[in-house]
C-alpha cells in the first residue's frame, strides 16, 4: 500500500492508495491487509505508522525530516519534568518515536484541546510546538507550559500576508492551521488542521478559499472541490521536506524495497502506549 501525506506533490498523491494526516495514514496502515506500506511523508509519520501497524514501513527518501521534530528530545524534556514535577506531558504528533517513548500523551491538532482536557493535570508541558500548544492555551483553563519548538513552514505566514490575501479576494473565507503564530491565527475564519480544512472546504457554503497552510494541500482540495477556488496564503508555505519525495524515489522504492523505517524495541512501547492512550479518548 502507497500512502501519501496531504503535503506531497500532487503526482505522488495522485498514484498514491490513501492521502490524509499523518494520524489518519497511520491507521489506514494498521487497517489494511497489506503486509508492506510505503510511506510518503516525513519520517516522524512514518514511524508512527511501522509502530501502531507492526507491519514493514518504507519510506522513499528516509532523509525526509521535520525540523518541528527535532526541536525537542528527550534530555531536554527530562529537565523540563525536574522543573514541572507536577505536570503531564502532552507531546504533538509532529515528534520524534524517542521523545513520544517518554511522554505521557500524544496528540493531534485535531484533538490537541480534547487531549488535554482529559489529563487529569492542571499543568501541562505542551511540546514541542509552541504555535499549536498556545492555540491550546487560549481554550482552556489549565496551566500549558509551551515549548519553544515551531513549524519553520507555517510561521514563514504573517499577518501582512493575511491582510494581502483578503485585499485580492474578499469574498474567500481565511482557513489556516494552529501551527501559525497567534497573530496570524486572531486574522482568519477558522483554524483547522489538514483534514479539517478539507471536510470545512467541502461543507461550507463559501464558494472561495485563502488556505493558510502547506500548499501541498490545495491540490487536494482543488480536487475534491472543483466548484471551489483555494488561493494560498503566501508562496513561502512550501515545506522542503515534504517535496522530497518524488515518483522516481517513490519508483526506486518500490523496485529496490529500499528505506525501511526501524523504531527501536526500546522506544516502540513506550511510543505505542502514548499513542494508543490518546486513541482511547473519545
Amino acid at each position: 500500500m502507497i500512502l501519501a501525506h496531504n503535503y506531497q506533490l500532487p503526482e505522488v498523491q495522485d498514484v498514491a492508495d490513501f492521502v490524509g494526516d499523518s494520524l489518519e495514514l497511520s491507521l489506514e496502515a494498521r487497517r489494511s491487509n497489506e503486509s508492506l506500506i510505503v510511506f510518503c511523508g516525513v519520517y516522524f509519520m512514518a514511524e508512527v505508522a511501522a509502530i501502531l501497524s507492526g507491519k514493514r514501513v518504507l519510506m522513499p527518501v528516509p532523509l525526509a525530516g521535520c525540523p518541528l521534530a527535532a526541536m525537542a528530545g528527550p534530555e531536554a524534556l527530562a529537565e523540563a519534568r525536574l522543573e514541572h514535577p507536577n505536570a503531564a506531558v502532552v507531546t504533538y504528533i509532529n515528534s520524534t518515536a524517542e521523545l513520544k517513548a517518554v511522554s505521557d500523551w500524544i496528540c493531534t491538532s485535531a484533538n490537541a484541546l480534547r487531549v488535554v482536557e482529559a489529563v487529569p493535570e492542571e499543568e501541562i508541558l505542551f511540546l514541542p510546538d509552541q504555535g499549536l500548544g498556545s492555540w491550546v492555551a487560549e481554550q482552556t483553563r489549565k496551566k500549558i507550559r509551551l515549548w519553544p519548538g515551531f513549524c519553520p513552514t507555517h510561521f514563514r505566514l504573517l499577518p501582512v500576508d493575511i491582510q494581502r490575501a483578503r485585499r485580492e479576494h474578499p469574498e474567500a473565507l481565511v482557513l489556516v492551521h494552529p501551527e501559525c503564530r497567534p497573530e496570524v491565527r486572531c486574522l482568519s475564519d477558522q483554524v483547522l488542521g489538514t483534514g479539517g480544512m478539507l471536510r470545512f472546504a467541502h461543507h461550507d457554503a463559501a464558494a472561495e478559499f485563502i488556505i493558510g497552510t502547506e500548499e501541498g494541500l490545495l491540490h487536494r482540495l482543488r480536487k475534491e472541490n472543483p466548484g471551489k477556488r483555494f488561493h494560498l496564503a503566501s508562496p513561502l508555505l512550501v515545506c522542503p521536506n515534504m517535496k522530497m519525495t518524488d515518483l522516481a524515489s517513490l519508483t526506486r522504492c518500490l523496485a529496490e524495497e529500499s528505506g525501511q523505517v526501524t523504531v527501536p524495541p526500546q522506544w516502540e512501547a513506550g511510543a505505542r502506549r502514548a499513542l494508543e492512550r490518546m486513541m482511547a479518548i473519545r
